[in-house]
């Protein structure tokens, strides 16, 4: 059964009090018995992960009989802003899909709304499966601060952010893949030139955040971003990485690099765009890449960054588990399923960024690319994380700050604003 619940309805209704809705049979000690498993998640259904999820349903039902699993799709700004009301109220999930980071998952495991999975990651072997490097984001300390030492969250997958490209859009105007940041600059140029704006953009959402970032981080090393994420050094954002971010994701809006009227745009709407063949690129997320392989009626491919030692990605969103849930047990299962070769194939050859599959099994050539892209990133510590995650309301600061940064404020004024609001927000 599938549910769609506005952001707003489902405020209203825990404002009156009255979302109290408990399974039939859910048991109260958290022990197998419950006859039906709630699951939140905001992945798009023709998404990787969204048919991936599908079949570990199906595999769930078939090996719990006279349980069904009831399927809640949410979107992902709605979990963002409701998720702490939710988790703290009878009407949470048993297993549900959450944002990691220090700001998010962090927050939520500080505050006592999680439940602790350290024993059964260790129980069922989630420890030796996950890399390391993925395991960062399942685990928190005390402070709720990402890479502690307890599990708080279990990723089934990982992702980075690369560029998405509409080749028959290159050969049109006669431009190649660049491999350099200079190269990648000539391209902008050449199609701006012909009346083509290069790069598809969302400033109301994470798209436009992640420009800067990516930029700053090709001016960072790794113990800049351990300082700006893991609290390991003081972060300035005046210094000289985060003023060439921001002053060049200004610079490329006033060139027509990225369209100034983007500024309100959502992501799906600049992925739809994209996929549509209006714009020749799109740097954003390996979580796109289901739709693009099923959506896109052009000749496609991707490529990472130019030149980026770093870039932004993780292991993925987190299957998190209410401390309220009734049905604890039921939940685990149906995380560890997700883990299972089975589901970890399908995921990688319906182009996801699987953590525990047969790399034999994915045979398609552009989802074994991706998965390569990843791997590489990942040997050779290049995964940046994102620019929202160290402090809590972080997100909703950046889209307001890059949106001024997009209508002319001055790149000094955005990052002075961005600094105080990672410094009020930072865990004491």
């Amino acid at each position: 059964m599938i549910e769609r619940v506005t952001g707003a309805a489902l405020l209203a209704v825990l404002a009156a009090g009255s979302l109290t809705l408990v399974a039939c049979g859910r048991s109260d000690d958290g022990e197998p018995g419950g006859k039906e498993l709630r699951v939140w998640h905001y992945e798009a259904p023709e998404s990787a992960m969204g048919v991936a999820w599908k079949e570990a349903i199906k595999e769930f039902e078939a090996t719990h009989p006279g349980v069904k699993v009831k399927l809640e799709e949410k979107g992902f700004e709605q979990i963002q802003k409701t998720a702490p009301m939710i988790m703290n109220s009878k009407s949470a999930p048993d297993v549900m899909e959450y944002n990691k980071g220090t700001a998010t998952a962090g927050l939520l495991s500080r505050q006592g709304l999680l439940q602790d999975l350290t024993a059964e990651a260790q129980k069922r072997g989630w420890d030796k499966l996950i890399s390391p490097g993925v395991q960062v984001v399942a685990r928190y300390d005390e402070k709720g601060i990402m890479g502690g030492d307890k599990w708080y969250g279990v990723p089934n997958y990982a992702e980075y952010v690369q560029v998405y490209y509409n080749k028959d859009l290159f050969k049109k105007h006669d431009v190649t893949v660049p491999t350099t940041f200079d190269e990648l600059t000539k391209v902008m140029d050449a199609f701006v030139a012909k009346g083509v704006t290069p790069l598809a953009n969302a400033g109301a959402e994470y798209m436009a955040q992640q420009y800067v970032y990516q930029l700053a981080l090709d001016r960072a090393d790794q113990p800049w971003v351990n300082a700006f994420q893991r609290y390991t050094g003081k972060t300035d954002f005046t210094d000289p990485a985060w003023t060439y971010g921001a002053t060049t994701f200004a610079d490329w809006v006033t060139k027509g690099y990225i369209a100034k009227n983007s500024v309100s745009t959502k992501a799906e709407d600049a992925g739809v765009a994209f996929m549509s063949g209006k714009f020749p690129m799109m740097f954003s997320g390996s979580w796109w890449f289901g739709r693009v392989a099923k959506e896109a009626k052009f000749d496609w491919d991707t490529f990472v960054w130019p030149g980026a030692r770093m870039t932004l990605g993780s292991g993925g969103n987190l299957w998190v588990v209410p401390a309220g849930s009734k049905n604890k047990q039921l939940a685990y299962d149906f995380i560890d399923i997700t883990l299972q070769k089975k589901i970890q194939n399908i995921l990688g050859n319906a182009g996801g960024v699987p953590v525990a599959a047969d790399s034999s099994a994915i045979t398609e050539p552009r989802a074994k690319k991706l998965i390569d892209g990843f791997n590489t990133l990942a040997q050779s510590n290049g995964l940046a994380y994102y620019p929202d995650w160290p402090v809590a309301g972080f997100y909703d600061q950046w889209v307001s700050h890059t949106q001024k940064l997009m209508n002319g404020d001055p790149p000094q004024s955005v990052l002075s604003g961005l600094q105080k609001t990672y410094d009020s927000g930072l865990p004491k």
